[in-house]
Parts: C-alpha cells; sequence; structure tokens
C-alpha cells in the first residue's frame, strides 16, 4: 500500500559504481522491511539485497556479496542500493519492494513494487 520510485540507472563501465535510491510516495515504510530486486532479458526476477525495518541487519544474494550495500534513511522515507565492482552480467532492471512482513528473499514475500530502473554496465 505505498507507492515506490526507483532512481539512479544509468550506464557505468565494468568496475564501476552507481549508487540506487527508492522513495515511497505517499506513505511511510519505515516499520517495514525493503529489498531489492533485478531482472535481465529472458531471465526471472532474482532477490539481489534485503534489510530490517531498523536497518540493523541485511542480506545479499551471494552474486553481489561484497559488492553491494543495502540502507535506508527513514527519515526521507528511502531505501538505497550502493553497487560498486560493476561486472556486465549486472545488467538489468533493478526494482525495490516493501515486504509484506518481515525480512524475505522471494517475489511473493513482496507486496508493493517500483516501475524499475535500467542499469547496463559495459565491457
Amino acid at each position: 500500500q505505498v507507492q515506490l520510485v526507483e532512481s539512479g540507472g544509468g550506464l557505468v563501465q565494468a568496475g564501476g559504481s552507481l549508487r540506487l535510491s527508492c522513495s515511497g510516495i505517499g506513505r511511510a515504510f519505515s516499520s517495514y522491511a525493503m529489498g531489492w530486486f533485478r531482472q535481465a532479458p529472458g531471465k526471472e526476477r532474482e532477490f539481489v539485497a534485503a534489510i530490517t525495518w531498523s536497518g540493523d541487519s541485511t542480506y545479499y544474494a551471494n552474486s553481489v556479496k561484497g559488492r553491494f550495500t543495502i540502507s535506508r534513511d527513514n527519515a526521507k522515507n528511502t531505501v538505497y542500493l550502493q553497487m560498486n565492482s560493476l561486472k556486465p552480467e549486472d545488467t538489468a532492471v533493478y526494482y525495490c519492494a516493501r515486504a509484506r512482513f518481515g525480512l524475505a528473499v522471494r517475489v511473493a514475500d513482496y507486496g508493493s513494487w517500483g516501475q524499475g530502473t535500467q542499469v547496463t554496465v559495459s565491457s
């Protein structure tokens, strides 16, 4: 029950960095766990990272562990995804989502989604 808007996507070279933002519109989400997912052409939407409502705990897919960092600023109703050491295989549309309950990794466990932002990593 919240509108989410992603921003910050773009074209970067391999090894570069990018910071994505996800802002809630019209409703606060400070008490909900949040997550980032991505979907490449011809692929299933996959989990990337998640963060608890307070930001005290995070969880990452193995493919991005050590390179990506999820964080949040509840006062600004915003969640971030800092992406470092980007690889061409990171190319995808990235989606922000709000969990239905607690921290989760499945698409079905998220009830609100943004429209996505394109991230393209060139080699």
